[in-house]
């Protein structure tokens, strides 16, 4: 049926008839007015009104796909995008607007209400306006489930290093704060020598064993275990275990290394101490200067183990301190040698029997730039302590004039007073069950000061600002201008730090796919 038009007037806009009802409109496609093509066209059609959202109460993440979830806070921005991807046939429309309407937080209803647009009849554009109510349905996921069994663990990988004190320990544990390398754990438990870390996925265990060989020397061997086996799919369920070894060299051990290592690492002298262990181990001879760097492969291929160790140790005063220009003695004078440290002479009596004897020693120091009389040094009594060593007993028998003391670091104050006057502090990772004694703290403090006095160590670590510090307590500080400091730079704000870390588990892939304007 043709359409009637009606002239108004001379000046205004020819009208037309509505096709159904017969009011006057302006001329569209459609021939109809707004009320007959809203009741006769519904752009919503095949849209749901109604949805079921699946939220798992363990871990507080809803369910996107079958087997992945997402952590989404309540009317945010990611929430919302994932409610609209719920929703069948959206993409036939285009989406103008999306809003929550409120709802009781403890309903389990979630209400949105969207805006679309279509186009209809020859050209028309339609938009309507409807709610859509989602069910929130609690459902646990694969991993709390696999949890709530105590099976919850697919890849462990296990951490050891046998030594006596725990300094690397502690410093792969800052390493991996900083790195966030144990984020996509479910499980962290101390054991006797190390720690175990447990992940719910192999390939998060693979990237986390790949970053400890990164950061220090080690090794590690892989395992697997079969747990079941389904004979109609085929499918086998395997937990796989890495065992990672820690070479057991830290920082301030004496060692005797093999001759066949001397030699590779540029004829150093075989007796060594340990500078730092970082993804090296950074050894120097006290009598020389000389440095080499050993990595694992090289180790591992000539292993060793330290024959001393920062717990025994012994404290010593100096009488007298004479530098020594190593540079008459050597001719050939290159980059292997270190220019931070200083050739010394010392004169040494024990401490302990300062003022009561004249037990002087003499020896060699590689710390002589930081020395002066009257300071004291921590140093390895070799005359009167039993060596059970292959390669120091080898090296003894062909070198007749060994020195009476090892000198390894200097000594400041004692461990309480360092930690009163400490005005920074490290953070540490939250372990599982397990017992932490007396000798590991022990062990962390020596670690805090190992911190303190080597700038280049600390400067890969996170050191943070200690709010439990009080001012007062420099009133009672002792007159030691020499120790060493942290600067206020080089600490970090701890509550600017937890912001950015909930920022980035807040990052999910649902807002890169799908934008609301």
């Amino acid at each position: 049926m043709e359409p009637n038009y009606i002239e108004v007037g001379p000046h205004t806009q020819t009208k037309i008839q509505c096709c159904l009802c017969s009011a006057l409109i302006d001329p569209n496609p459609s021939n109809m007015c707004v009320n007959c093509l809203k009741s006769n066209v519904d752009i919503s059609e095949g849209i749901p009104k109604q949805a079921i959202l699946y939220f798992c109460k363990g871990c507080e993440r809803y369910q996107v796909v079958p087997g992945t979830w997402q952590l989404c806070i309540l009317e945010s921005r990611e929430l919302l995008a994932l409610c609209i991807k719920k929703l069948k046939n959206i993409n036939k429309v285009h989406l103008v607007d999306a809003v929550f309407l409120y709802t009781e937080p403890h309903s389990k209803r979630l209400k949105v209400k969207l805006t679309i647009q279509k186009e209809v009849f020859n050209g028309a554009i339609l938009q309507q306006v409807f709610v859509v109510e989602y069910v929130v349905q609690n459902l646990f996921c694969e991993a709390c489930h696999r949890k709530e069994a105590n099976d919850f663990w697919t890849a462990v990988v296990q951490v050891r290093q046998k030594a006596t004190h725990k300094k690397t320990l502690f410093y792969l544990e800052q390493l991996i704060i900083k790195h966030q390398a144990h984020s996509n754990t479910v499980d962290i438990k101390p054991k006797h020598e190390g720690i175990d870390f447990y992940f719910d996925k192999k390939d998060d265990a693979v990237k986390f064993v790949d970053f400890l060989q990164s950061v220090i020397p080690c090794r590690y061997t892989p395992s697997q275990q079969l747990i079941s086996h389904d004979t109609h799919s085929n499918t086998y369920k395997y937990k796989f275990t890495y065992s990672v070894e820690v070479v057991p060299v830290c920082k301030d051990d004496i060692m005797c290394l093999p001759n066949a290592l001397a030699k590779y690492l540029g004829n150093i002298g075989q007796i060594c101490i340990c500078l730092r262990t970082t993804n090296n181990i950074l050894l120097i001879d006290p009598f020389t200067l000389k440095t080499a760097e050993l990595n694992e492969q090289y180790y591992f291929k000539y292993p060793f183990k330290p024959f001393a160790t920062s717990r025994q140790l012994t404290n010593y005063t100096v009488i007298e301190c004479d530098a020594i220009d190593y540079r008459e003695h050597d001719q050939h004078v290159n980059r292997n040698y270190s220019t931070k440290h200083k050739l010394a002479d010392l004169w040494l009596i024990k401490t302990s029997e300062l003022g009561k004897h004249e037990n002087y020693v003499h020896t060699k120091t590689h710390i002589g730039h930081q020395l002066n009389p009257g300071d004291m040094v921590l140093g390895f009594d070799v005359a009167n302590s039993n060596v059970n060593d292959d390669n120091y007993e080898t090296y003894s028998a062909s070198n007749k004039l060994l020195p009476d003391v090892i000198v390894v670091k200097k000594f400041y104050i004692d461990r309480a007073t360092r930690n009163a006057r400490r005005k920074w502090k490290l953070r540490r990772i939250k372990l599982g069950t397990g017992s932490v004694g007396t000798t590991v703290n022990n062990d962390f403090d020596d670690f805090m000061n190992d911190m303190e006095e080597d700038q280049e160590m600390r400067g890969t670590i996170n050191i943070y600002k200690n709010p439990d510090y009080r001012s007062n307590n420099d009133e009672e500080q002792p007159d030691d201008t020499d120790l060493p400091q942290i600067s206020v730079n080089e600490m970090l704000d701890e509550m600017n730090e937890q912001k950015t870390e909930v920022k980035s588990e807040l990052v999910t892939v649902v807002r890169d796919e799908m934008e609301i304007e």
